[in-house]
């Protein structure tokens, strides 16, 4: 996943969090993402593991990770007042093919509304 940082509102970087996951971090640069070369400069080889990253101010930042973990996951910027400008957005990570991805059923007892 390529996150751009073009600060047209706030020249600030945006430390970006995931939550229900670690992500890989691949990469993270200056200016505009380039497509064709940037990806020559992934480290595939011992990317940190977090769950929050600062994408630079107009810089980019490139994360890598599994979506195996079921339900409904939000990634944001954790500077709140950036929610409303739509720094944030949510992943829909469907059940997989195993029990130990995917989501129980609701206990029978469970009240109805």
């Amino acid at each position: 996943m390529v996150m751009q940082n073009t600060a047209l509102i706030g020249v600030e970087n945006h430390p970006i969090h995931l939550h229900g996951f670690n992500f890989y971090v691949l990469a993270q640069g200056f200016g505009n993402f380039d497509p064709v070369n940037d990806p020559k400069k992934f480290n595939f080889d011992n990317p940190q593991k977090r769950n929050t990253i600062a994408v630079p101010i107009g810089g980019w930042a490139v994360i890598r990770f599994r979506a195996n973990n079921p339900g409904v996951w939000l990634m944001h910027c954790h500077f709140d007042v950036h929610l409303p400008w739509g720094l944030a957005t949510a992943f829909v990570v469907e059940n997989g093919g195993t029990p130990s991805s995917t989501l129980p059923p609701p206990p029978l007892d469970l009240p109805h509304c």
